[in-house]
C-alpha cells in the first residue's frame, strides 16, 4: 500500500507547466491539480504587476501647462492669462495626485476663482479641461444652493452630480472637477454681517467651506429627498478640484474706489488711468469681501484667474476658428440635410456687431444665429433638391431670407 502511494507521489506533475515533483522543490496540491513554486513565482510576479496596472489606471499621463493650454486654445479663444492660470493649476494638482513621493510635507489643493463678464467663456474653460484630463466633471448652479433644511439644493447635491457623471465609481469621482457657476450671487448684499439668517448666502458659503477643503460627506447616491430609503456613499472631497465662476457685475467699481484711496477733500488722488476693462486684474481678497464674501471661503479659493471683456475680433475667431466653432455646427447641421451652408463675411461682421450691441459676449452669438435663420431651418428640410443655402448681412438684420441655389438636373 505504501509503496502504492510513494508511486502515486513520484508521477505527479504541476498543472501549469508540466515539470515532475522530482525536478521542482515543491508541489502545493489543490482540487485536482498541482502547482510548483517555480509558477508560482511567476503568478506573483503577474499578480504585482496586475495590481500596479490596476493602481495607476486612473493616473493620468500628464501634460505640461504649455501642453494644456495649446488644448485649451484649439477650443477658448481669447483669454491667455486666464488659460496660462489654469494650465499651471490643473497640472500642479494632478501632479500631487499622482506622485508617490512621501515625506512629511503635505501639498495642499489649491481651487481656483474665475472671474470675468457674462459670456467671456468660464464654463467652457472648465469643461474643456475636464475633456482634455479625461476626468468626471460636474456643472453646479450656485443660485440653487440653500443651506440644510431649507427649500432649494443642498451644497452635498453637487457631489451627486459628478458621482453620477463618474458612473458611480468612487476612485474616480474622487479625482474629478466640479465647476460652480454664479459663485457671485451666494454673496451677502452688503459688507456687513447679515442680521437675519442667509440660508441662500452666507449659509451656502459654510456649508461649502469644508467641502472645498476636503471632508468625507455622505450624499445619497440617485438625490436625497425623492429617494430617501437608499444607503449613503462616502465621498472624500480632499483631491477634487472645486473651480468657481461668476460675473461679478460691480466688482470693477469696489477695486477703482480702493485704487483710488480717498477721493474728498485736500489729499485726494488723481484719476485712475486704467482701462475699466482691465480692472478685474487688479482684485484682491479684500475687494471679494467686500463685494460680499467671508473670509474663510476667499481662503479657499486661492487661486484667481480674471477674465476680460470679448472683443470684435476675438467674437469672430469664435464664430470661425475653434473646433467647435458655431458656423461649423450649424454648416454640419445643414450638411446633414445635404445642404451646403455658407456666411458671407459681412453675415459674420453682423452678428458680431449685434452681439456686442447686447454686451452679451459668446453667449449672445447662438442666439442671433437661432433667430434669424429660424424661418430658412424651418422650411429646408421640407424642400427638393437644394443645393446651397447663402446667408447674407441682411438676412441677419431681417431684411431678406436665404440665397437658395438648387441642384441642376441633367437633361
Amino acid at each position: 500500500m505504501d509503496k502504492n502511494i510513494d508511486q502515486i507521489k513520484s508521477n505527479l506533475s504541476c498543472s501549469f507547466c508540466g515539470s515532475s515533483e522530482k525536478d521542482v522543490n515543491f508541489l502545493i496540491e489543490g482540487d485536482e491539480a498541482y502547482i510548483c513554486d517555480i509558477c508560482i513565482d511567476k503568478a506573483n510576479e503577474i499578480v504585482v504587476e496586475k495590481l500596479d496596472a490596476l493602481s495607476n489606471k486612473d493616473k493620468h499621463d500628464l501634460h505640461t501647462p504649455e501642453q494644456i493650454k495649446l488644448m485649451l486654445d484649439k477650443y477658448v479663444i481669447d483669454q491667455d492669462h486666464a488659460k496660462k492660470v489654469l494650465s499651471v493649476a490643473v497640472y500642479n494638482h494632478y501632479k500631487r495626485l499622482n506622485s508617490n513621493f512621501k515625506d512629511d510635507i503635505d501639498i495642499e489643493k489649491s481651487n481656483i476663482l474665475l472671474l470675468g463678464p457674462t459670456g467671456t467663456g468660464k464654463t467652457l474653460l472648465a469643461r474643456t479641461l475636464s475633456r482634455i484630463l479625461d476626468v468626471p466633471f460636474a456643472i453646479a448652479d450656485a443660485t440653487a444652493l440653500t443651506e440644510a433644511g431649507y427649500v432649494g439644493e443642498d451644497v452635498e447635491s453637487i457631489l451627486v452630480r459628478l458621482f453620477q457623471s463618474a458612473n458611480y465609481d468612487i476612485d474616480k469621482a474622487e479625482r474629478g472637477i466640479i465647476y460652480i457657476d454664479e459663485i457671485d450671487k451666494i454673496c451677502r448684499k452688503d459688507g456687513n454681517p447679515s442680521i437675519t439668517r442667509d440660508v441662500s448666502g452666507e449659509g451656502v458659503q459654510q456649508a461649502l467651506l469644508k467641502m472645498l477643503e476636503g471632508t468625507k460627506a455622505n450624499i445619497p447616491p440617485k438625490g436625497g429627498r425623492k429617494h430617501p430609503e437608499q444607503d449613503l456613499v462616502t465621498i472624500d472631497t480632499t483631491n477634487i478640484l472645486f473651480i468657481c465662476g461668476g460675473a461679478f457685475q460691480g466688482i470693477n467699481k469696489i477695486i477703482k474706489r480702493r485704487l483710488k484711496g480717498n477721493d474728498i477733500g485736500f489729499d485726494r488722488k488723481k484719476t485712475l488711468d486704467i482701462d475699466e476693462e482691465k480692472l478685474i486684474y487688479k482684485s484682491e481678497p479684500e475687494d471679494l469681501m467686500k463685494f460680499g464674501f467671508i473670509p474663510e471661503f476667499i481662503g479657499r479659493l486661492a487661486i484667481t484667474a480674471p477674465l476680460n471683456k470679448l472683443n470684435k475680433d476675438a467674437l469672430y475667431k469664435i464664430l470661425t476658428e475653434p473646433q467647435n466653432a458655431l458656423i461649423k455646427q450649424y454648416k454640419k447641421l445643414f450638411k446633414i440635410e445635404g445642404i451646403n451652408l455658407e456666411f458671407t463675411d459681412c453675415a459674420i461682421n453682423e452678428i458680431v456687431a449685434q452681439a456686442m450691441a447686447r454686451g452679451t459676449g459668446a453667449r449672445g452669438l447662438r442666439a442671433i444665429i437661432e433667430t434669424s435663420m429660424m424661418e430658412i431651418m424651418y422650411n429646408v428640410p421640407s424642400m427638393k433638391d437644394v443645393d446651397t443655402c447663402s446667408i447674407s448681412a441682411d438676412v441677419i438684420k431681417g431684411k431678406k431670407q436665404p440665397s437658395i441655389t438648387y441642384i441642376k438636373k441633367s437633361a
